[in-house]
């Protein structure tokens, strides 16, 4: 253990895992800031603890049976001379899951019938599957990147748990950002599409870079912040 605390490669390979899983960590915090705003306002940041929770939980677990996580990428099943692994099934019943999800919550968003369907609601128990759901999916996704980036046991759980700390405290303020803004809400909605479609090509062996998601999400923000600011200089002036 103290060769680990004297290893700069260790301290090296810590902190780029960090970024890299806080970055691989956008998809949860905006996955929970919908699926707990389906909840009322003050249950939201359990919705939100419990879900990181879980997230840390299953990471952890599954870190901790690397042979296994090893596993999941070998093929199982072979459908017209592809071999497909767990890994891919999981990918791809977790991106039907979100295109599932998105497409009804934009149906609602866009129909207006927001309010109604929160009131007609989603109960804590049915918000804590779904986010189990989502997370039992993108923790596979984490933990094969974290086996692939780092060669010690510590370092990867140390990342995962800072990673985990650092979304639980950004979850509460993106959420209510989120919420706030109804446009904004259509963009993570959209973020999700984008997400389910990427998981399905990942089950199917077409590999799309998560950096070009990211940027496209990146530019979308930054012309939805010049939209906004736009719009409160024009209604100054009118004012």
């Amino acid at each position: 253990m103290l060769e680990l605390l004297t290893d700069i490669n260790v301290w090296t390979s810590l902190l780029t895992l960090t970024v890299l899983e806080i970055v691989l960590g956008i998809d949860n915090i905006v996955f929970l800031s919908i699926a707990s705003g389906k909840l009322p306002k003050a249950r939201r940041p359990e919705a939100q603890r419990i879900g990181l929770i879980l997230a840390l939980g299953m990471r952890i677990a599954l870190l901790s049976s690397i042979a296994f996580i090893i596993h999941l990428s070998e093929p199982i099943i072979t459908i017209f001379g592809n071999g497909f692994s767990w890994r891919d099934l999981v990918f791809g019943a977790g991106g039907i899951f979100l295109l599932t999800k998105g497409t009804r919550e934009i149906h609602h968003l866009v129909d207006g019938d927001e309010e109604h369907a929160q009131a007609r609601g989603a109960t804590f128990l049915s918000v804590i599957v779904q986010i189990a759901i989502f997370d039992l999916v993108f923790s596979i996704d984490s933990v094969i990147t974290a086996v692939g980036m780092a060669e010690h046991l510590p370092v990867m759980i140390a990342a995962v748990v800072i990673a985990i700390f650092i979304m639980l405290l950004a979850a509460g303020p993106v959420s209510e950002f989120v919420h706030r803004y109804p446009t904004v809400k259509m963009l993570a909605l959209s973020f999700l599409l984008l997400i389910g479609m990427t998981l399905i090509a990942d089950a199917m062996h077409f590999h799309i870079p998560r950096g070009y998601l990211y940027f496209a999400v990146g530019f979308s923000i930054l012309v939805e912040f010049l939209n906004q600011t736009a719009m409160r200089r024009s209604a100054k002036k009118k004012g």
